[in-house]
């Protein structure tokens, strides 16, 4: 593992988002969702993909807070234009789930 600085993590503006809409990406390799994030008034909505299909259904998505990276540039995952990486970590079985704040903390509130 690589030793980081603390300015290397303030450089990943890290973020409270809350799912505002969540549909099917039949069109992605391994089973995933398309979501859109509402980071608050001063990033706005994002638009991410997630491989989260095993631990999350679509009905439950919307409103649930979630953490992500709001400044790496877009990149573009088959159709989808991915604005911002939601964050997850694997489980037993390689399945992601999501990082998510414990509290109602508001939306686009950084991590430090």
């Amino acid at each position: 593992m690589s030793e980081a600085s603390f300015d290397d993590f303030m450089k990943i503006d890290i973020r409270v988002g809350q799912i505002v809409r969540a549909e099917e990406f039949p069109e992605a390799r391994k089973p995933a969702y398309k979501l859109w994030v509402d980071f608050g008034p001063e990033i706005g909505e994002r638009k991410s993909s997630a491989q989260i299909t095993v631990h999350y259904s679509l009905e439950e998505l919307p409103g649930k807070r979630v953490m992500g990276v709001v400044n790496f540039p877009p990149r573009q995952i088959g159709p989808v234009r991915s604005e911002v990486l939601v964050l997850g970590v694997p489980d037993e079985a390689g399945e992601v789930a999501l990082m998510v704040p414990d509290k109602n903390v508001p939306l686009g509130g950084r991590l430090f």
